[in-house]
Formats: structure tokens, C-alpha cells, sequence
């Protein structure tokens, strides 16, 4: 402390400069949405300088007098994204600045993005849609829950109205399907390790990913296979490692309706395939799988129940042990009785130990 009547400390003062307020963070999904909207909005189309100056997400950050490289970057990567969402857009080129890239414009024609004059959604349909969002957000498919938000919103559906007092959460197990689903939207060919039944290794197959879809409780890829150049269905469980993108091969975009064609198609499988089983009254074999039944004989213990897949359904019932015997098909019998051999075998005591 100074001595009293000593000189005394100077107090600075700031220098007054431009005041420059602290902005909120724009999630990425509003981001986005407001670029749709902004896009939809003109038939003419938006210069990028325009879109970095006055959308919401990057009007805040745009410095009208400096570098504006970031947010170049940001719109780019943003571009890419919201073509994967599957919303049409468009770039225009100025017919008296050909080759300008300064000149291009951007938009979304909104008779392509509109719905179907056909589809209409009902209030309760519409609540349906908000519940889905909401019980995909911050789950384990968050991803693909920002891209379903983003086109709710779209439609002008603001899904976070509770429905009910909370929202189930779905996992993804297989790891092949963020891949898959990434490949899909790019139309991006791929390369991938499978293990098919009965095979002693799995097997590289290159293919065209045409539709991920959920049957039976399992996903299922459905693509063009390049080695044998024809549809193949794989299940993603049976996927064994990484799915790898193949570099610099595209494919074009798979028909209007296939994911409605590949599950009418697993479905028809499905009915083809049917097994008789003798069951243990009052097992667990007779609850779970009584369930499924398609027809039941009470006196003789039988059910008959449809399965698509043979190997799965010859895991599940070699699960249940003595509770459960084929009678038919004599495949499914088999498949059944060489996976509980190798249970009984994995369990049998070496002849040196006894």
C-alpha cells in the first residue's frame, strides 16, 4: 500500500472499442431447417453471400468486412447434408455469368419437396409422427433423429408435444448400419465381410446398398450384388467387421417403393416357410413360442408356426433344449439337432480326465 500522501496508483480505465454482444449457439438441426425454409422460400434462388448474411446459424457469425471462410466451409458441409435428408437442391447457374461459381444460386424447387397432393396426415397421425421424432431423439440413433426433425418441421410439425409421460428409446445393435445407412443416402457402393450358414469363413462381398429395412425384429440389407450382378438380402447380424465405402463407385438411386417391396417380399418368405413343433406343456418353450403359433393341436402338443430364416429359427429352438422337437420340415430338424450336438459336445469331459 502506498504511504499516505504518496503519489497514488493510476486507475485505468478500458478503452472504449465496439461493443459486441455474446450470441447464443444455433443447434445444427436449426440451422438446417432454417436454410430449408429459406430455400423454399424463392423460386429465384439465393447467392451464397446472401444465405451466409441473413439465415439464421450463419448471419450471426458472417463478417460483412473480413474472411467468411469457416462459414464457406460450415454451408458446404451443410449442402451435403441436407441432400441427404433427400431434399432437392438445386444449383443455378446465372445465364449471363456461365462457369461464375460467385454467381451460382441455390434453391429447392418446392413442387419436388412437397408432399403428394394424395397423402394427407390426421391430427392423430401428425401426433404419431412428433411421438417418433421424439423417441428417436438423443438415442442411440440421434443422427438419423435430427434428419427426421428436420423434415417434421419441414411439414410445419413441431414434434416436442408431449404425448405420453415418456419416450421408449431404440438401439441400433448391429454395427453395420450407420455405414450402411450413410452408403445409402450417397449411393455409395460398398465392401463388407459376410458369414453365411454353413460356411466355414465369411466372405468378401462388394454391393450397391438399395434399402435397409426391419423384419422380424432384425435388420436387413437388401442390395445389388456386383460379383454375381444380381439382388441379394443379407442380414446385418451376419456382417463380420467394417463396411468399407468402395472409392470412386456409385450406383444410381433404387426404385420408388423398395423397402414396401423388400418387407412384402420377406413376409411372403416367411409364409412359405412352415415348422411343426412338439412342445412341453407348460414350458417356456410352449409361453414364448404358443405366442406365434399359427395353428395349435392342444391334444397332441403341436403348434405350427412361419419363420424366414431357417438358420435363426434353428438358433432359437435349439435354445429351449428338450423342451421343443421338429417334426417338420427334416432341414429345420437337422439344424436343430447339429447345434445341440455341438452344445453337448463343448460340455463332454475329455477321455484324459476322466
Amino acid at each position: 500500500m502506498p504511504a499516505e500522501g504518496g503519489p497514488q496508483p493510476s486507475k485505468i480505465a478500458p478503452v472504449p472499442g465496439p461493443e459486441r454482444r455474446s450470441e447464443p449457439a444455433i443447434p445444427a438441426e436449426d440451422r438446417l431447417f432454417s436454410l430449408v425454409l429459406a430455400l423454399l422460400a424463392t423460386e429465384a434462388g439465393l447467392l451464397k453471400s446472401e444465405i451466409l448474411s441473413t439465415v439464421r446459424g450463419y448471419a450471426e457469425r458472417f463478417d460483412r468486412s473480413g474472411s467468411n471462410v469457416n462459414l464457406d466451409r460450415q454451408f458446404e458441409r451443410d449442402k451435403d447434408q441436407i441432400r441427404e435428408l433427400g431434399i432437392p437442391l438445386e444449383t443455378v447457374e446465372s445465364p449471363d455469368r456461365p462457369g461464375d461459381n460467385q454467381s451460382l444460386r441455390y434453391r429447392i424447387p418446392k413442387g419436388q419437396y412437397d408432399l403428394p397432393d394424395e397423402v394427407r396426415f390426421t391430427p392423430d397421425e401428425l401426433t404419431l409422427l412428433g411421438l417418433a421424432a421424439e423417441v428417436w431423439r438423443e438415442a442411440s440413433l440421434s443422427e438419423d433423429s435430427q434428419r427426421a426433425l428436420t423434415k417434421l418441421r419441414a411439414l410445419g410439425i413441431e414434434p416436442r408435444e408431449p404425448v405420453i409421460g415418456y419416450a421408449p428409446r431404440l438401439r441400433v445393435r448391429d454395427a453395420a448400419f450407420e455405414p450402411l445407412r450413410q452408403a445409402l443416402d450417397r449411393r455409395q457402393s460398398v465392401r463388407f465381410d459376410y458369414f453365411k450358414p454353413g460356411e466355414r469363413a465369411p466372405r468378401e462381398r462388394r454391393v450397391n446398398p438399395l434399402a435397409v429395412v426391419m423384419h422380424e425384429g432384425r435388420w436387413h440389407l437388401h442390395a445389388h450384388d456386383l460379383a454375381v450382378d444380381a439382388p441379394r438380402t443379407f442380414l446385418l447380424s451376419r456382417i463380420v467387421g467394417d463396411v468399407t465405402p468402395i472409392a470412386g463407385s456409385t450406383f444410381d438411386a433404387p426404385p420408388a417403393g423398395i423397402q414396401d417391396r423388400v418387407i412384402a417380399d420377406l413376409a411372403e418368405l416367411r409364409l412359405r416357410n412352415a415348422a411343426d413343433l412338439a412342445v412341453t406343456a407348460g414350458s417356456d418353450a410352449e409361453v414364448r413360442l404358443g405366442r406365434r403359433a399359427v395353428e395349435r393341436d392342444e391334444d397332441a402338443g403341436v403348434i405350427r408356426l412361419h419363420y424366414t430364416d431357417a438358420a435363426v429359427f434353428a438358433d432359437e429352438l435349439a435354445a429351449y433344449g428338450p423342451e421343443v422337437r421338429v417334426l417338420s420340415p427334416e432341414t429345420l430338424r437337422v439344424a436343430v439337432r447339429e447345434r445341440l450336438h455341438v452344445v453337448a459336445d463343448a460340455h463332454r469331459e475329455p477321455e484324459a480326465s476322466r
